[in-house]
């Protein structure tokens, strides 16, 4: 017996990541909309692949690292949604 083809993707399943993976997709959504255009573009600001543009616009996994960077640098809606989340974790972080 052949073991089944393809990648099994886990689901967040609530954790943080889940939050902001849904916060990006609302922001690339707000800009681009959900079509495959709006795949096209995020795949050509990133380098990234098809499937994984699917993902970050559908909020099921997020973009980290340099394609963060990448979709903030292209996106304005991307850029005022990590500065946003940037901002509150920084107010609530203890002062001496």
């Amino acid at each position: 017996m052949f073991p089944k083809k393809g990648t099994v993707v886990p689901q967040d399943g609530g954790k943080p990541g889940g939050i902001y993976a849904a916060a990006i997709s609302e922001a690339l959504k707000s800009e681009l909309g959900s079509s495959f255009r709006a795949t096209k573009t995020v795949m050509r600001w990133t380098g990234a692949s098809d499937r994984t543009a699917k993902y970050w616009i559908a909020g099921t996994r997020g973009p980290d690292g340099w394609h963060l960077i990448l979709l903030a640098r292209n996106s304005d809606a991307v850029l005022h949604t990590l500065l946003s989340w940037l901002i509150a974790i920084f107010s609530s972080w203890p002062s001496n």
